[in-house]
This record gives C-alpha cells, structure tokens and sequence, in this order.
C-alpha cells in the first residue's frame, strides 16, 4: 500500500528529501505522493521515513493503493531496475 498525504500537511519540506524513490513532490498545495513510485521504503529502510519524520503524522497508509508487502518488494525492484538501465 503506497502511503498518502493528508491536509494536515504543514509544508515543512522534510519528507521530500527523506524519500529514496523521489516519490514525493510539492503538489498545487501541500506535498503529495506519487502511489506508483511509493513503496513505503520497503528495499530501502524498515520504515517508511517520510511518516517517520513527518512532525504533524500525517502520512497514514492509502486505502485507495492497497498492496501487500510482496507487491512493494516487486515495485522496488522494477523502480530498481529503470533507475540502473537510465543511468
């Protein structure tokens, strides 16, 4: 299940560069997160580091993208994979 941004939002621009799949970006007014490039740091990180430094928890999981945790691993590895044949 990719992750969500909610209203709470403070715009504090700590998640942005916390994400290591650049799946989150300044949206037309708080931050917002791409579900296709969100893994919730699965490959990365034991936790999902924006929700982990997020100063407002706002970051809940996106029942509108539910997947397990299999499907997050097999996500991280495609994004793996583009990011290699790109460079």
């Amino acid at each position: 299940m990719s992750l969500v941004i909610t209203d709470e939002c403070i715009n504090c621009d700590v998640c942005e560069p916390v994400c290591p799949n650049d799946a989150i970006f300044m949206g037309e007014v708080i931050y917002e997160i791409h579900p296709d490039l969100c893994t919730e740091c699965v490959g990365h990180h034991d936790q999902p580091q924006c929700a982990l430094f997020c100063p407002v928890d706002c970051i809940p999981k996106d029942p509108n993208h539910v997947e397990t945790e299999d499907d997050l691993m097999e996500k991280y590895k495609k994004l793996i994979a583009q990011k290699s044949a790109s460079n």
